[in-house]
């Protein structure tokens, strides 16, 4: 079966160490770059609960895959070897699910005390701000009303998708477990899909591939894991009620990258506000939760989570945004290991090293080789090109 080839497609003609190429307008070429990545975000958008579910499984099936092939290794029958897995995940998710839900039960017996003492707390803010600044107490409640009305519809939005996510999860071990059925087949289609003379850089992307989503999905879990210990050791020291829990939940915002640090800390910082006297409770729990951040950022996540995955801070952020734009938090949680798939495929693929180097996290020095144009002929758009490496 004969395989399409990009090179055809591209009208890319290969002569020794000659390529000819056809050259377009940069303007042709913005048009279609910039018209393809609005279709690209518009079909994103529009199928986003039907490739959310997909993706987050696709993620799963990797992870699992180990698993899966260690059973099968055990002379366990290969649909067996994946129910197996699947279950064994479905305990894990079961359990923390499990945990959470006691802490939460727990909360819930101490909300009236709390409102009780947080209704109190905001008539001492109120009462300062009208001694302090003259803004009259109508005033204040008035914008705490348009506040508490803006949270609502909030709350009510984080609902449904809350709710939309949870039907969507439903399709999650179907996805899994047929994936990983016909992961033969879908391997199999990458491969015939290229070029015998690519089937070798196909190989070292797929590899390479499997071998951070791995790293990456596994050491978000311990790194989950180890911070949840820490920060319910920390504020059990500093006598904050359900430590657990909110060291817990703070751990799993966490996951969410650069924004949900910031709420993590506020939860238990709120807590302690409306339990305790005085203000020594949160300062420390500020410090604690900073050496906490930099224990996470200089020794879990380079040498656990970003092992595999090295993307520029820069990059980071913009992506995490589009994600969250794109698909909400979910969007968010997918954008990091998506991004490092793509820097994978960037660096194995010599006309788009320049967009994997931009991604990596990797500075340029004057030894490293810069390839250069050295020899250019231009005839009716075609050029010829020749690189060397200086």
């Amino acid at each position: 079966m004969k395989s399409f080839s990009f090179q055809k497609i591209l009208n890319i003609k290969s002569n020794g160490n000659n390529t000819e190429l056809k050259i377009y307008p940069f303007y042709i070429q913005a048009t279609f770059i910039l018209l393809g990545l609005i279709l690209l975000f518009y079909i994103l958008s529009v199928l986003g609960d039907i490739l959310i579910p997909l993706c987050f499984s696709l993620l799963l099936a990797i992870l699992l895959n180990p698993l899966v092939n260690w059973l099968v290794s055990k002379k366990i029958n290969n649909v067996i070897a994946i129910i197996l897995a699947l279950l064994l995940a479905f305990m894990v998710i079961v359990g923390v699910t499990f945990f959470v839900s006691l802490q939460i039960a727990k909360f819930t017996e101490m909300l009236p005390e709390l409102k009780d003492k947080f209704n109190l707390l905001i008539d001492d803010v109120q009462q300062w701000i009208l001694y302090h600044i003259g803004y009259p107490i109508t005033k204040q409640n008035e914008l705490i009303q348009k506040i508490m009305n803006n949270s609502e519809g909030m709350i009510g939005s984080t609902l449904l998708n809350v709710i939309n996510i949870g039907s969507a999860v439903l399709l999650i071990p179907i996805y899994v477990f047929l994936i990983l059925y016909y992961k033969k087949l879908l391997l199999n289609f990458i491969y015939e899909s290229f070029d015998d003379e690519n089937s070798e850089t196909v190989e070292i992307v797929l590899a390479k591939t499997k071998g951070a989503v791995q790293s990456y999905v596994s050491g978000l879990l311990w790194e989950t894991f180890i911070v949840a210990i820490l920060n319910s050791i920390a504020l059990y020291i500093l006598g904050v009620p359900y430590a657990i829990m909110l060291g817990s939940i703070g751990a799993l915002l966490n996951l969410v990258p650069y924004i949900g640090g910031v709420i993590a800390i506020a939860l238990p910082i709120l807590m302690s506000i409306v339990t305790q006297e005085g203000y020594t409770t949160p300062l420390l729990i500020i410090i604690a939760y900073s050496i906490i951040q930099l224990i996470d950022n200089n020794i879990l996540v380079p040498r656990i989570v970003a092992s595999k995955v090295s993307v520029n801070a820069l990059v980071s952020i913009v992506i995490v945004l589009l994600g969250n734009a794109l698909w909400g938090v979910s969007g968010m949680f997918l954008s990091i290991p998506f991004i490092g798939i793509l820097k994978i495929i960037f660096d194995n693929i010599d006309r788009l090293n320049p967009w994997g180097k931009l991604l990596g996290t990797k500075m340029p020095t004057k030894n490293d080789p810069i390839s250069i144009k050295t020899h250019v002929i231009v005839e009716e758009k075609e050029i010829t090109i020749e690189d060397k490496e200086e």
